[in-house]
């Protein structure tokens, strides 16, 4: 029995009614086409799409997995299996959310695996790069979790931690908040924001048991909010985007002992903004050249140019995507097109790029989707 968290304020009927609407069988796409995964908060769950990258055209495909609330989904390197978080207050009569595997086959998903986490509202899933540890993040639970990966399927919790720390602001620190799993380039350490406590909990990770263990925290500025961390290719630079004042801790990475130490600190909003101030995702070009960050409050996309050695961010413009609360932002296998994922307009924006300058289009294509959480090319 799976029961919905209630930290979205989407409105999942309508949404749902719009993906189905929306949602033509699955033969009607070309084959040539690359496939689309798109997590949503809503019961349709996970949702495909045909790719044309000539075009930037997204085709809709129909609803593989019917997966309550996917907030997160994420590939096996080889991409043969797909793994999902889902945001729920309870599953398998316990108070937690889940956590579930599929094979891939094509367009369609193919149940493997299902876990409960450690607690409610499971918000984000990250696989180590060796394929074999899989974390999980609860956001209105405070707690992380660990699960070994066997040929797609997910052991039960190896390891888990609830978290106690929280900061200063009233409405959304209440308690922690972990949001957000990465690894470290040499995959040696784990990394678990935590949006609530305002800071980013660090782990050794055994790769053969998958146990963590802790060896450190990185404290961010008092109510700032740490919700991702993305590395950037040079290997040793990351970025810590905080939602709750909308800046982002460039941090300095210490290969020797996994800590993070503050290089710079970018503010996002323009001077003397005064409104909505929830930034919230990051993509990274793969030379290294170009940073995006996204910010749910004012509804737009901010380019920086990155020193491909130091990782040290210099502005280069902010684009309005013309769509509601930009989730999660992703650039195609082409990095020709960026996709934003938009929950509180229904949409994904597909917005062309150009590679040379990095900046991205003043006017994009939009494509109805439910609550879309987050983009995944297959």
């Amino acid at each position: 029995m799976k029961k919905l968290s209630r930290r979205h304020f989407l409105k999942f009927a309508s949404a749902a009614t719009l993906a189905t609407a929306a949602a033509p069988s699955f033969a009607a796409a070309s084959s040539k086409r690359q496939i689309v995964f798109v997590g949503t908060a809503s019961a349709q769950g996970i949702l495909t799409y045909a790719w044309d990258a000539a075009s930037g055209g997204l085709t809709p495909l129909g609803n593989p997995a019917k997966l309550d609330d996917a907030s997160t989904i994420t590939f096996s390197a080889d991409h043969k299996f797909l793994f999902a978080a889902s945001e729920l207050d309870s599953f398998n009569g316990k108070p937690t959310g889940e956590v579930s595997s599929f094979r891939v086959a094509g367009s369609a998903l193919q149940p493997l695996s299902a876990r409960n986490s450690a607690g409610i509202g499971t918000i984000h899933v990250a696989l180590d790069h060796t394929g074999r540890v899989l974390i999980s993040a609860d956001y209105e639970g405070g707690s992380a979790a660990s699960f070994l990966v066997t040929g797609g399927k997910l052991s039960p919790a190896v390891w888990s931690e609830h978290y106690t720390a929280h900061g200063p602001d009233p409405n959304q620190q209440q308690s922690a908040h972990a949001h957000f799993v990465s690894y470290s380039p040499d995959n040696r350490f784990a990394y678990i924001n935590d949006l609530g406590g305002d800071c980013i909990h660090i782990y050794k990770l055994n790769t053969e048991t998958a146990a963590l263990t802790p060896a450190g925290t990185y404290q961010t500025k008092p109510g700032a909010g740490a919700r991702t961390m993305h590395f950037h290719p040079n290997g040793h630079t990351a970025y810590s985007i905080n939602e709750l004042n909308s800046t982002v801790d460039v941090l300095e990475w210490n290969k020797t002992d996994g800590s993070l130490k503050l290089a710079d600190c970018i503010h996002l909003l323009p001077a003397g903004y005064t409104g909505d101030t929830h930034a919230s995702d990051t993509a990274i070009s793969k030379d290294g050249k170009f940073v995006y960050f996204a910010n749910r409050g004012n509804h737009s996309i901010y380019l920086f140019h990155a020193d491909e050695k130091t990782g040290s961010l210099t502005p280069g413009g902010r684009f309005d995507q013309n769509g509601k609360t930009p989730h999660n932002l992703v650039l195609d296998p082409t990095e020709t097109w960026m996709l934003v994922a938009n929950p509180d307009s229904n949409q994904i924006t597909v917005l062309r790029r150009n590679p040379l300058s990095g900046e991205l289009a003043r006017e994009g294509k939009s494509v109805a989707a439910a609550t879309p959480m987050c983009i995944l090319f297959a």
